[in-house]
């Protein structure tokens, strides 16, 4: 899959060209030595240093290179990777400035969703590799954990980087800054960056980051090469296709164009076919200004074109012309009002673009100021209907999340609410056009409550209707009193796992004791001790689920931003709570009824706390009607590669053992399939009468040594207890549409 689901497309061919047909331009620099020459240049006192302006979604691919990239990620150690990545840059005096997509602009979503429907297509040949064989594809099949781009810029923030979140076309804004600033360079990997007249663009897939080298795409020598002036670059890129003008939409444009060069050339230059398109299209685009008037224009008259292509070319071109530039008047681009304006005050839509501009916020900005939400690809196995699409498991809370930014404070006055656009990529859906999701009501102890109260008043109160807030989203309120009990980090842990409870219908307990034996061992080790784990084999069903659950997270975080963040954003991020090869190796043990003392890497500070967030978790579920059952699902260590074994479980690819399934043998409530031994009945037994004597770990900070851990930088501001929710049971919040392939997840309630 290589780095499709993230990288821009760029200018058709252009890049190809300049590597093959145009060496000259193609420049190897030493970035440290770029850095000396700036700075030597500069007379201006108490300069910074200099500034390389760096596209974080054309890194992402490049950053992450841990072993694991199937089970859900290996955060802890991307997050080392990150640190040692930045140290190399700020070690050889260079300032980074790093900028992330914030919003898919409209011109640009058929090309996204094209994109999507690609991915799917390498996602399944995933999963058949990973049932067939039992092991992670290699890297031709190597797909980004989900939710990378999400967590990746916090990860940057908490390394002291400046992080930006665009609010428009991400290359424009990089492009902007870089120009603004006088930046040495703008590090990606997007041909647009060699049309935008800004600074150098230096290729991050060619970067050596022991010796801080790389390729430099010098435009001028290009421009030399290919006879046009720089100001015409813009013009060229659209009609060889990019990410706005389609590549479909000026083919008869090419195909004149080569043509007329074929036949004015008739000996073959460089040989290649798309150089001879590149060459062909700049013989044309030079050809066309003829006359000082024509000069002023985007498009000039003499390329004939019906009205409707010539305007897309225009509003292509326009994308290129960076503010300060020539012609501001035919390119200006005016602020468009906030989708929802009349629902929220401005000071919320302040506040809401301030904290997305600065990467400090999620989901909220696109809701508010631009009325669509969307989600890309997802390590989702399209063959197993039993586990319901992230996408749907996610959608009540979303609606609670939209209800609490659009509804909080209207007293059900609102006769025509407010409905988002979702884009959604999961197992069954065309993406044809996006889903309309329409706000629920969330039920809150005091009388409709303001947004602005929530986002901006202080006060024991509102910081306890924060958090319960963001715990009713998730069906769980009456977890505000393990506030300041448990680590903050944990706590999420408990609500995500207790929300996936309630909606997907088909957890067994074993799925819920790997999800919380690793949340609760992963505290005690280090990222030296994650990448030792050695997986005999993978289990489809697996991967599914630590997608689905670091998908959670980022459901967290954005109803963390939408209650006025009652926690701090830390303790949602996945290095604190998840890590995929220690999820993958809990679900195997889970599922092959290990003991729970070896579950929990026989520890008893963490049998106990296991025990009792287990135990919260199962008492909360049952008040909502839902109990846990036992399900083991093992599958052996060797996968059944022939096609003679009649039987093969669509989860984990294997046959179970003894060659029949729990189905089979109608264990559908029943123990482990090896039972449970007296050591592990023994352990328990001592951890309950621990906790009975002493309240169990969360009296001593649940942590071992004593104590809440401060990783979280918060000093004691979690030691008071918000007091209990109020308010009327929860209710159910209404019914979704789901294709009839899944069944209908309830809303989480009470």
């Amino acid at each position: 899959m290589t780095f499709r689901m993230f990288a821009r497309m760029g200018v058709k061919g252009l890049q190809y060209f300049m590597d093959r047909c145009c060496p000259e331009a193609c420049v190897t620099v030493n970035l440290r030595e770029m850095a000396r020459q700036q700075q030597a240049s500069t007379t201006a006192p108490h300069t910074s240093n200099p500034t390389l302006v760096v596209d974080g979604m054309a890194c992402l691919r490049h950053w992450y290179s841990c072993k694991d990239w199937a089970c859900g990620g290996q955060w802890r150690e991307y997050l080392d990777i990150l640190k040692r990545w930045v140290e190399a840059f700020t070690s050889a005096g260079i300032r980074l400035v790093f900028f992330f997509d914030g919003v898919v602009e409209e011109q640009k979503r058929q090309e996204w969703v094209k994109r999507r429907r690609r991915v799917n297509g390498e996602i399944s040949k995933i999963f058949r590799h990973i049932k067939e064989l039992g092991d992670q594809p290699g890297r031709e099949l190597f797909c980004l954990p989900s939710g990378l781009a999400t967590f990746t810029p916090f990860a940057l923030r908490s390394l002291g980087q400046e992080v930006f979140c665009s609010v428009r076309e991400a290359d424009y804004e990089i492009a902007s800054y870089a120009r603004q600033h006088g930046s040495m360079g703008i590090l990606g990997e997007d041909s647009d960056f060699i049309i935008y007249d800004s600074a150098p663009y230096l290729s991050v897939a060619k970067l050596r980051i022991n010796s801080l080298t790389t390729v430099m795409y010098n435009r001028q020598r290009l421009c030399q090469t290919i006879g046009l002036a720089v100001t015409q670059l813009p013009l060229l890129a659209c009609l060889l296709g990019n990410d706005v003008v389609s590549e479909e939409k000026m083919r008869d444009v090419r195909n004149n164009a080569m043509a007329a060069y074929r036949k004015n050339s008739p000996a073959p230059y460089y040989g290649a076919p798309q150089g001879q398109v590149v060459l062909a299209v700049s013989q044309l685009v030079s050809s066309l200004w003829s006359t000082e008037d024509e000069e002023t224009e985007l498009v000039p008259q003499s390329l004939d074109l019906s009205a409707p292509r010539r305007e897309l070319l225009k509003k292509g071109v326009c994308l290129y012309t960076l503010p300060g530039q020539k012609r501001p008047e035919l390119c200006e681009i005016s602020s468009l009002p906030s989708a929802f304006e009349k629902y929220v005050s401005p000071e919320i839509l302040k506040a809401c673009r301030e904290k997305h501009a600065a990467a400090e916020g999620f989901m909220v900005y696109t809701v508010l100021c631009v009325g669509v939400t969307e989600c890309s690809n997802t390590l989702e196995d399209e063959e197993d209907t039993e586990l319901v699409p992230q996408a749907l498991v996610y959608k009540p809370c979303r609606q609670l999340i939209y209800g609490l930014l659009l509804l909080l404070g209207h007293d059900g006055r609102i006769v025509d609410p407010p409905a988002i656009r979702e884009w959604f990529v999961f197992p069954g859906n065309p993406l044809k056009e996006p889903d309309i999701v329409l706000p629920l009501p969330v039920s809150l102890p005091c009388d409709q409550p303001s947004l602005d109260l929530l986002w901006f008043s202080t006060g024991p109160d509102v910081s306890a209707l924060r958090l319960t807030a963001f715990l009713t989203i998730f069906g769980c309120p009456e977890f505000s009193e393990l506030y300041g009990v448990i680590e903050d980090a944990l706590l999420a842990a408990l609500c995500l796992v207790t929300y996936l409870v309630l909606q997907v219908q088909t957890l067994s307990l074993e799925d819920v004791d790997s999800y919380l034996s690793q949340a609760v061992c992963l505290r005690l080790k280090s990222s030296q001790e994650l990448q030792q784990i050695e997986l005999p084999f993978f289990s489809s069903r697996a991967v599914q689920l630590g997608s689905l659950y670091v998908r959670g997270l980022s459901h967290l975080l954005g109803a963390n931003c939408a209650s006025g963040c009652p926690l701090p954003s830390t303790a949602l991020m996945p290095w604190h709570s998840f890590d995929g090869r220690l999820f993958h190796s809990k679900y195997l043990l889970a599922h092959s009824g290990t003991e729970k003392a070896e579950l929990l890497d026989h520890d008893s500070s963490s049998l106990s706390l296991f025990l009792q967030l287990r135990e919260k978790l199962t008492e909360t579920c049952s008040k909502r009607g839902r109990v846990l059952q036992s399900r083991p699902n093992a599958p052996q260590s060797r996968p059944k590669t022939t096609t003679q074994t009649g039987y093969r479980d669509r989860h984990s690819g294997w046959a179970p053992s003894g060659g029949t399934c729990w189905r089979e043998r109608g264990e559908t409530t029943g123990g482990h399939r090896r039972g449970r031994g007296w050591r592990e009945r023994e352990e328990e037994t001592e951890a309950q009468r621990e906790y009975e004597s002493t309240d169990g770990p969360w009296a001593r900070g649940g942590h071992r040594g004593g104590g809440r851990p401060d990783h979280h930088d918060r000093g004691n501001q979690n030691t008071r207890r918000p007091p209990k929710p109020r308010g009327r049971a929860y209710n159910n919040r209404g019914k979704y549409q789901l294709a009839p392939r899944w069944p209908q997840p309830p809303a989480p309630g009470m």
